[in-house]
Parts: structure tokens; C-alpha cells; sequence
């Protein structure tokens, strides 16, 4: 049974209930608009099938969280993604080539492309610099002096886990809207310092008591669901990095005596980060996860999933 009085926007079911329904677009409007600069501020938008087929049947399909185009024609696409993958960033541009394509025009085409902007929220931290320890990142196109080569393809990164402020430092609507990312399904009322007119529309959009024994059917399954893969992970993490660190801690003392100290605890260092993949993998199919979501959040090949589950 469910205790909590508002959904978490990081489950599957909460984030397109309160921004991939028509009936809450002004939700992901303002929410956008945050992120946007003023010449592409969002007036209006409509939702987009967010399956997109490849062009031939040899080709990847993708499914977006949510895949939209404002009333100008700048092309969103919003993914929510709570577990770390090894080569985030790199399906994030794969995702952005969709889009791109899909502007072609047949016959007498000028190649003159509409702004695209891929929005990745994140519950982790990316593997990348981040000196700053910034909450969002803007990545665009730039020249080796650092000169902005082409302005309208736009990857905002929003990683969560670097938003630390409390409600009382929270200064502005983006702040707010970071804080209700993170928070709100922690929440038992609504906070003073969140009385904008947008959240009274997010409160109600949340709140589980006004939901259908369908929609808390369908919201359980999805924290569940959640629950199970953050589990999963920390579980395995633990497992396989105490067995991982004592048993490639062992193998590459064995190997340094040959090759020195050093090289020993660098052969130990990888063979423990294998063995812990191994046991992480190993834990989230006793959580019936499917081999082919273990493999994208592990960031191995399926054919090597298979053999490491086979050991």
C-alpha cells in the first residue's frame, strides 16, 4: 500500500503523469522554459509519438520518455534516467540524430534545420568533469577556440544528485522546480516557499488520493519497479565491490610479486571492478530485471551479459 501523499516524478509512471499528459502540458511548458533561453521560450507544444522507427529494419528503434515540438518548431526531447549507464552521453546523441533526420524534406530541401534540444535528468553523476560541481550543463557545438560553431543542437544535462539546496535557499523557479525533482515524494504538504500558481496545477497533479485504483496500480508497479533497480544496484555495488576488492586484491598481489606493487594493485583494481560488474549483473536478474536493461545500465554487450551470468 502506498504511504506517500505525492507521486516521485523519477518513476516511470510519475514523470509522464505530470509531464507527458496533455492535461499537464503547462507543467513541462514552464518547467522547459527554465531551461531554455529567451528566443526559444515555449508558448505552446505539442506531443510527438515517441517511438521512433529506424530507417530500415537492420537499424535500432528508441523510444523517448517524452518527445514534443513548440508552436515555432524548436523539437524537444525530455529523457528521465535514474540509473547510471557507462555511455550515457552517447545514447543522449544517438537520441539527437532522430530528430535531425526527421527534418529532411523530400524534393528541393535547403538543409536549414530547426533548434533540437536533448534534456537528460539524471539521479546520478555522469562520467565527466565537473569541476564546478554544476547542476545543469549546457553542451552545444563549439570550435578548438572555443567559439560557438553551430547554436541549434543543445544537450542540457541535469544532474540531481549535485542540487543540495534546501527550501530556504532556494532563489528562483529553476531552483524549485530542482528541489520538486528530488523532493517531492517526501513531502506530506506543500511547502510556503512553493505557492507559484504552476505548483498548485503540480501538487494536484500528484496527489495519489485523487488518482483510479488503475492509476495507483499502474504507479505501484513503477516504484516498485524503481525501488527494485536502486536496490539491485546498491546491493551489487556492496557485494561486488567487497568480494571484487579481496579477490582481485589477491590475484594482482600474486601477479605484483612478479611485476612489482604497483602493477599488482592496478591489475587489482580491474579485475575487482569486473567481478564486482559480474555480481551487479548477477543481483538485478534475481530482481527479474530484463538482460537487456542489466546490460544498457552496466554498459556491457548482451553476448557478454550472457557469459558473465553463465559463470
Amino acid at each position: 500500500m502506498i504511504k506517500d501523499r505525492y507521486i516521485n516524478p523519477l518513476t516511470d509512471f510519475g514523470f509522464k503523469k505530470l509531464f507527458g499528459e496533455a492535461a499537464n502540458k503547462e507543467l513541462l511548458i514552464h518547467f522547459l522554459n527554465q531551461l531554455l533561453p529567451e528566443k526559444h521560450q515555449v508558448e505552446d507544444l505539442e506531443y510527438l509519438p515517441s517511438e521512433r522507427l529506424p530507417s530500415s529494419f537492420l537499424d535500432r528503434k528508441v523510444i523517448f520518455d517524452i518527445y514534443c515540438t513548440s508552436s515555432r518548431g524548436e523539437q524537444f526531447i525530455i529523457e528521465l534516467q535514474r540509473s547510471k549507464q557507462n555511455h550515457f552521453i552517447d545514447r543522449s546523441i544517438f537520441y539527437s540524430t532522430f530528430p535531425i533526420q526527421e527534418q529532411s524534406e523530400r524534393g528541393d530541401w535547403n538543409f536549414k534545420l530547426w533548434p533540437i534540444y536533448t534534456i537528460c535528468i539524471l539521479d546520478f553523476k555522469i562520467n565527466q568533469p565537473n569541476p564546478h560541481n554544476r547542476v545543469i550543463r549546457y553542451v552545444q557545438l563549439k570550435d578548438q577556440d572555443k567559439e560557438l560553431f553551430f547554436k541549434d543542437l543543445t544537450y542540457i544535462y541535469i544532474e540531481l544528485p549535485n542540487f543540495t539546496k534546501t527550501l530556504d535557499e532556494l532563489e528562483d523557479l529553476q531552483d524549485k522546480w530542482l528541489y520538486l525533482f528530488r523532493y517531492l515524494a517526501k513531502l506530506e504538504d506543500r511547502p510556503a516557499a512553493l505557492q507559484e500558481r504552476i505548483f498548485t496545477g503540480l501538487f494536484h497533479a500528484a496527489e495519489i488520493a485523487s488518482y483510479s485504483i488503475e492509476e495507483r496500480q499502474n504507479y505501484e508497479v513503477s516504484l516498485k519497479k524503481h525501488r527494485d533497480i536502486k536496490n539491485a544496484i546498491d546491493t551489487a555495488l556492496e557485494e561486488g565491490l567487497e568480494k571484487g576488492s579481496a579477490e582481485g586484491l589477491e590475484e594482482g598481489l600474486k601477479k605484483g610479486e612478479e611485476r612489482g606493487l604497483e602493477k599488482g594493485l592496478e591489475q587489482a583494481k580491474e579485475e575487482g571492478a569486473l567481478a564486482a560488474k559480474k555480481a551487479m549483473a548477477k543481483q538485478m536478474q534475481s530482481a527479474n530485471l530484463a538482460l537487456e536493461q542489466i546490460a544498457q545500465i552496466i554498459g556491457c554487450s548482451l553476448e557478454q551479459l550472457k557469459n558473465w551470468l553463465e559463470d
